[in-house]
């Protein structure tokens, strides 16, 4: 059975295990804490009777200890398994492990979210959240998740990505080309929307004087007092002159920050294999939680 009390003892291990380092847990669990008990405490506020026992008293679960109840969602987005398998390997049920998992899942939002660690998502909140990078250099991108091929024509339609060939949802997010964070995370929409279109309906307001790099996905995406750098497309039946190549060369390499983002996200594999939940608004809490998740590990990484 995994338990924290034993992966605790090989740092190496437990960032396999869980994707985040030991600093970085120790750094969310008071988060998390906090987190755990506001939701008792409005579970407690919906019964429409007093409590029988005292908190902590019956029949005692195998997720005892709050470090142990991070551990178990923190492999789950991790790893991503199906619920009899994350149920056996921490001494329960499927149905409790479930329960345990759409239980948790806010709870770890809520606390990423008190760690000031989740991207901004409301138009009030984008342009403080970007205001406050130093030398306000973004970098704006798509990417796509794989899901379930829906039962609904209409859905299977837009739902489909031609670009991967697959079901997808889809987001558009805006790192800090010098932290390397997620600062901003579109909406979870269907994957055949256009990077733009999404890009548009978001509309976001970066400060004056922004830096943001693009790719050929956003041609015509020009937000007001930002200056843009985007690739040179290949003109029809031409091609690209030595001058734009070094030109798009010179972008790309900057352009790269943001896959590596990206990749940091996916490290998590609950957005990176193929989304099986079908709880409504499910896959929008997930990708931002991972958002957070990854911007957790980039303050604290894994040291030798």
């Amino acid at each position: 059975m995994i338990s924290y009390r034993e992966l605790k003892k090989k740092p190496t291990v437990f960032r396999s295990m869980t994707g985040v380092s030991l600093k970085g847990f120790w750094a969310l669990l008071p988060a998390f804490c906090q987190a755990y008990e506001e939701d008792l405490d409005r579970r407690d506020a919906r019964r429409n009777h007093k409590r029988q026992r005292e908190r902590g008293g019956g029949r005692q679960g195998k997720l005892k200890m709050l470090e142990d109840k991070l551990v178990f969602i923190l492999f789950y987005f991790r790893h991503y398994p199906v619920q009899e398998l994350q149920g056996w390997l921490f001494g329960m049920g499927q149905a409790q492990a479930w329960d345990w998992i759409h239980r948790l899942t806010p709870i770890l939002n809520q606390a990423l979210g008190y760690e000031r660690q989740l991207p901004a998502r409301k138009q009030g909140e984008i342009g403080a959240i970007l205001a406050a990078c130093e030398g306000l250099e973004f970098i704006i991108d798509g990417t796509e998740r794989a899901v379930r091929r829906p039962k609904d024509k209409t859905r299977q339609a837009t739902h489909y990505s031609g670009k991967k060939k697959r079901h997808t949802v889809k987001n558009n997010l805006v790192s800090d080309k010098r932290t390397r964070k997620i600062k901003v995370l579109s909406e979870t929409s269907e994957g055949k929307k256009h990077d733009k279109k999404l890009a548009d309906e978001q509309e976001i307001l970066f400060p004056p004087g922004s830096k943001l790099w693009q790719d050929t996905g956003f041609q015509g995406y020009q937000p007001e007092h930002t200056t843009i750098y985007q690739p040179t497309k290949k003109p029809k039946g031409k091609e690209l002159t030595p001058e734009q190549r070094e030109y798009n060369q010179a972008i790309s390499k900057e352009r790269i920050r943001v896959e590596h983002s990206i990749g940091g996200v996916k490290v998590f594999g609950i957005v990176h294999q193929i989304f099986r939940n079908m709880c409504a608004g499910f896959d929008d809490l997930v990708m931002e939680t991972a958002c957070g998740l990854h911007n957790l590990r980039c303050d604290y990484p894994m040291t030798a």
